[in-house]
C-alpha cells in the first residue's frame, strides 16, 4: 500500500482508531494533517484544533489546512451516551459540512472515507427518512429537519451512522462522477478503544452478551485502520459509494 506524495486529513487522530489510521499512514509514506479537539499524543506532520459540533468553529479551522488534500478520514465521533443533538451534530452534520468544505480542495483521484458503524447496518428500514436529511444543504438546514423530526436519545447513534451511509453512498456517486473523488465509509464492530465502555452502556448488557457469541473478541485498532488507508490508496481507485464492514464477521452471523 503506497501512500507515498499523499497528504491525508484524519479528524479524531489524538486518540482512538484514528490515532492509528495517522501512524499507519505515515508509515506508508503520507503526510498526515490530525484534526481534532483535543491535543495530539502521536507524531504527526500538522494538527488543527477543531470542534466538529461547531459550523463556525469548522470554518475557522479549514483556513488552517493544506490547499491540496489527496485524502480525509473521518474518524472523529462521539458515542451515544452523549446527548442527542451533539451526536447529531459531531457524527453527521459537522462531519458533512467539513467535508463539502474540502472537496474543492481535492484533486482528481482523491479519496473520502468516513467512519459509520456495524450499528447503521439497519438503514434500508429508514432510508426514506435518511434521505430527508441527506437532502438538506447546509448544517443549519440539516439542524432545522431534525427539531421538526426528533431522533430518540436510545437510537441516536445507529440513528446518525445509518444516515452517514446513505449519504455516503448518494454523495460519493455524484462527486465520483462530477469530480473524480472517490467516497466510501466502513463499519467496525466492536473495538478496544476508550470509549468501547461508552458502547456497552449505550446498549446494555443482554445486547453486549447477545452480541459477543457472535465475535471471537473485539477488534483492535489498527485491524481497523489497514482496510481504512487501503480505500485511500490508488489500488482502491474503483471503489465507490462502498460500506465495508471492518467486524470479525460479525455482520456475516446474520445471514
Amino acid at each position: 500500500m503506497n501512500l507515498q506524495g499523499k497528504t491525508i486529513v484524519i479528524t479524531g487522530a489524538s486518540s482512538g482508531i484514528g490515532g492509528e489510521v495517522a501512524r499507519l499512514a505515515r508509515f506508508n509514506g503520507a503526510r498526515v494533517i490530525g484534526v481534532d479537539r483535543n491535543d495530539p499524543m502521536i507524531t504527526l506532520d500538522g494538527f488543527v484544533k477543531m470542534d466538529l459540533s461547531d459550523p463556525a468553529a469548522i470554518d475557522t479551522a479549514i483556513s488552517h489546512l493544506p490547499a491540496q488534500i489527496d485524502g480525509l478520514v473521518n474518524a472523529a465521533g462521539v458515542p451515544g451516551t452523549v446527548d442527542r443533538d451533539v451526536v447529531a451534530k459531531v457524527n453527521f452534520l459537522g462531519l458533512r459540512h467539513l467535508t463539502e468544505a474540502l472537496v474543492p480542495r481535492m484533486p482528481k483521484g482523491a479519496s473520502i472515507v468516513n467512519f459509520a458503524s456495524i450499528l447503521g447496518a439497519e438503514w434500508p428500514h429508514r432510508v426514506a427518512l435518511h434521505k430527508e436529511l441527506v437532502a438538506t444543504t447546509s448544517f443549519a438546514k440539516g439542524l432545522a429537519w431534525l427539531a421538526a423530526h426528533p431522533v430518540p436519545q436510545d437510537t441516536c447513534y445507529q440513528y446518525f451512522k445509518e444516515a452517514l451511509i446513505v449519504w455516503t453512498m448518494k454523495r460519493g456517486h455524484e462527486l465520483f462522477l462530477s469530480h473524480d473523488v472517490r467516497m466510501n465509509s466502513v463499519a467496525p464492530g466492536p473495538v478496544f478503544t476508550p470509549i468501547l465502555g461508552d458502547f456497552v452502556t449505550m446498549l446494555g448488557q443482554e445486547r453486549v452478551q447477545r452480541d459477543a457469541g457472535l465475535m471471537k473478541r473485539p477488534g483492535l485498532a489498527d485491524e481497523i485502520a489497514g482496510p481504512v488507508l487501503f480505500l485511500c490508496s490508488d489500488e482502491a481507485r474503483w471503489v465507490v459509494g462502498a460500506n465495508l464492514p471492518i467486524d470479525g464477521g460479525v455482520a456475516a452471523a446474520g445471514v
